[in-house]
């Protein structure tokens, strides 16, 4: 020990912000995970999802016996990775879910789109690439990274044209799905920090890939066809009564092979979900009711501008009309807002000046179409 060793008042303190990191400190003491309540978790997506009563109960026990898993350290019980496969049109809540369900965890989440895959070599994203997000989002800390959520949506466009096996490789299909197995059943896979295609100057981070939970999401159209089939394959025949065919049943994995998605890749989303159609009420309830509603969400950009924003009841309900028979649920009510309000929020600065404080919306202005409503502003 020498002692005449002296340290400068700057490295003192850089060294003691460093001790003191309030993010590394948080990262701590996230490390002692809470498993959640099944009942907790479903009261949580209440307040932000309309309907989807089965859905959300079954993806709050999926995602509970999930995190139960990756928290048991015993070494007597093995216990199988459940990832969660998401299915039903589009706007009906399930990204939300999902979404919802990461925030309250607070766990990583990203958002990806199956269709911008690729089988590594080919121009696009390599499927490591969703790790690398998973980090980044992470802020990398490679714990919070191997507990997170990768949200992979419209995995139905990455299904097979057909049933059969294709001589060619099909690269934004079954060769994406190919890719994706081992990542999503769990491996040790090396991924650029930067978040971009791995390169050898760059120093890799090591993932293990078992206790990050996948969810894959798509609006499966046509395969209510397939599922129709199958349920009516033992009805065939003189008086055979068809019309008893439900349509609202679940899918059998069998069912999604036949839709193109290869049986390794099925097997690999042990849980599955389905959303249906929203209706006319709970369109009107995602205007008006849950948290984070889409009127008290315009109703705050009015406000920055000294205006109030009135929505009449007949104007609601005639754009939750106009929502439904666009066929595009939840994302048809902002589009209907939108439409009716762009107007307004084009000229919002002007009218607090011109002493107009107030803007009632009412079934004229719903239906007056976008060309007469900016003539009339």
């Amino acid at each position: 020990m020498v002692d005449d060793a002296a340290i400068c008042n700057e490295c003192v303190d850089l060294c003691s912000g460093l001790l003191t990191d309030p993010k590394k400190n948080t990262r701590k003491r996230d490390r002692k995970f809470r498993i959640p309540d099944p009942k907790e978790l479903y009261e949580y997506l209440d307040q932000f999802v309309i309907g989807q009563e089965t859905a959300k109960r079954a993806l709050s026990v999926a995602i509970v016996n999930h995190y139960k898993r990756i928290s048991y350290d015993g070494l007597d019980l093995e216990l199988q990775k459940n990832n969660i496969m998401l299915l039903g049109p589009t706007g009906v809540g399930k990204t939300l879910m999902a979404r919802v369900v990461a925030k309250y965890l607070n766990v990583p989440f990203v958002i990806a789109d199956a269709t911008t895959l690729t089988e590594a070599g080919y121009v696009g994203d390599d499927v490591d690439v969703l790790i690398s997000r998973l980090y980044v989002a992470a802020d990398g800390d490679v714990d919070q990274c191997q507990r997170g959520i990768v949200f992979l949506d419209e995995v139905d466009k990455i299904a097979r044209k057909s049933e059969s096996n294709t001589v060619s490789k099909d690269v934004s299909g079954e060769g994406v799905q190919q890719a994706l197995l081992k990542l999503i059943e769990g491996t040790r896979c090396r991924i650029n920090p930067a978040g971009n295609r791995r390169n050898q100057s760059s120093d890799l981070v090591e993932i293990d890939t078992r206790n990050i939970l996948f969810v894959a999401s798509g609006a499966f159209v046509g395969l209510s066809e397939i599922i129709k089939k199958r349920t009516a394959g033992t009805t065939m025949g003189f008086g055979a009564n068809t019309a008893t065919i439900s349509t609202d049943l679940a899918p059998m994995p069998d069912d999604l092979v036949r839709y193109g998605l290869i049986p390794e890749f099925v097997g690999r989303f042990s849980g599955t979900v389905v959303l249906r159609e929203l209706d006319l009420d709970q369109l009107r309830a995602i205007l008006i009711t849950i948290k984070n509603n889409l009127v008290d969400q315009y109703r705050w950009l009015f406000q920055q501008d000294g205006v109030d924003l009135v929505f009449d009841s007949d104007s609601l309900a005639l754009i939750a009309g106009r929502a439904l028979k666009s066929g595009t649920g939840a994302r048809g009510l902002q589009a209907e807002i939108e439409r009716v309000l762009l107007p307004h929020m084009y000229d919002l600065p002007r009218y607090s000046r011109n002493n107009i404080l107030h803007v009632v919306i009412n079934k004229d202005l719903v239906n007056t179409p976008m060309t007469l409503l900016q003539e009339n502003t």
